[in-house]
């Protein structure tokens, strides 16, 4: 399964970043009970590794697990024996591309520039992470596809509950929140039922968005 069949089938990514190890399940059930099943474990969290194993383990196939930060090769490997699907990257490193284009890993390499999005497509690789996707303006996508027809993006960094409707009505085929996937206070509080009712809205937030994106694509055909 490449990046874009991923997201194609999961519209959010939750991003985990230094969830507490005791916390991991608990955390990743309230996610999927809101209808989230594609997870990010950031590598330069703590216990991540161990986080990937645990997550793979416990729920199997029902969910996606991928490792973030991926920015050596060590950590790539590493996680990628931990038990990680798929591997993301804030930026278009080349060895981590070769590296993952050379072993038929999938991976959504992070781009912002025109040159990152070139040297991405150049190595194999059709679908990327926009980052920081909420800095940019909202037509920005749209000039990245002109040039570079066949690409698709996941928007990430500073997507919320507010605009995540946004990037979905204007093109994006994913995007990822990190500690905005549920409310800090459910988190500290472990309030698993508030976190999950706050996903489930973003849920629908996101779908509803990518179905306009859709019926705008049909009015034009």
């Amino acid at each position: 399964m490449d990046t874009r069949q991923i997201f194609e089938q999961n519209p959010i990514l939750a991003i985990m970043r230094n969830v507490p190890l005791e916390d991991t399940l608990d955390y990743a059930e309230a996610v999927v009970n809101g209808g989230v099943k594609c997870f990010e474990v950031a590598l330069n969290g703590s216990d991540a590794c161990r986080q990937i194993t645990l997550l793979r383990r416990a729920f199997g196939g029902d969910i996606t697990v991928g490792a973030g930060t991926a920015i050596t090769v060590e950590r790539a490997r590493n996680a990628m024996e931990a038990g990680a699907e798929f591997l993301l990257t804030p930026s278009a490193q080349p060895e981590i591309l070769a590296y993952c284009r050379e072993r038929g890993i999938a991976l959504l390499p992070g781009a912002l520039t025109p040159t990152d999005v070139a040297l991405c497509v150049t190595h194999g690789f059709h679908t990327m992470k926009l980052f920081p996707a909420g800095d940019m303006q909202a037509n920005y996508i749209k000039s990245l596809k002109g040039p570079f027809d066949g690409t698709d993006y996941v928007a990430i960094g500073g997507v919320d509950s507010q605009n995540i409707g946004s990037f979905f009505r204007t093109g994006f085929l994913g995007a990822g929140l990190g500690s905005n996937i549920m409310p800090a206070e459910a988190v500290r509080a472990r309030d698993w039922k508030m976190g999950t009712a706050w996903v489930k809205k973003l849920v629908a937030a996101a779908l509803d968005g990518r179905a306009v994106f859709e019926q705008i694509r049909r009015d034009k055909e």
